[in-house]
């Protein structure tokens, strides 16, 4: 099931003495984070309007309305911040990290399951799906159209086709 809300940043530290906070962005860039008006608080339960953003050497400086001072501010550090769904926009083939972590990874022309994807590392270039299966040793495929066939985050299956030696190393 896909999540409402999804986790966007955390707050690591206040800025300045007027009630700003610096935020570690965890999205493709902090300037997308830069881009909200509302952004939630407490897993969605509490949303928190954006007066003005700014990205700072790979940080985001936030002003969030109600917080004044630097006493305020401090209250907020370690607090993850979300974002609504319906607040992003997605190109065709992108998806959220979130939505894509637990899915079970099947070979697209056997069907056997290689597990489930545990993790995606973003190298750059591409970026990389790590799979886990009990017992085994986790596997790495990168995210290539080559590679990844389908991807159906509502019925929970990422299709792929490993490339020639992928996985040789296995036992």
């Amino acid at each position: 099931m896909k999540k409402k809300f999804l986790e966007i940043g955390k707050i690591v530290t206040t800025h300045g003495v007027m009630g700003e906070v610096k935020v570690y962005p965890w999205c493709d860039s902090p300037y997308d984070l830069c881009e909200f008006d509302l952004l939630y608080l407490n897993k969605g339960k509490t949303s928190v309007e954006v007066e003005r953003a700014r990205v700072h050497k790979n940080m985001v400086i936030l002003k969030l309305s109600g917080v004044d001072t630097m006493e305020q501010a401090q209250k907020m550090r370690d607090q993850i911040l979300f974002a609504d769904r319906d607040d992003m926009d997605l190109e065709e083939g992108e998806y959220f990290i979130q939505d894509l972590i637990g899915l079970e990874v099947v070979d697209a022309d056997t069907g056997e399951s290689y597990g489930k994807l545990s993790d995606v590392s973003q190298t750059g270039a591409n970026d990389v799906y790590h799979i886990s299966k009990p017992g085994e040793k986790e596997k790495y495929i990168p995210a290539i159209k080559q590679v990844v066939i389908e991807t159906d985050v509502d019925g929970g299956v990422m299709k792929i086709r490993p490339l020639k030696g992928l996985f040789d190393d296995e036992d």
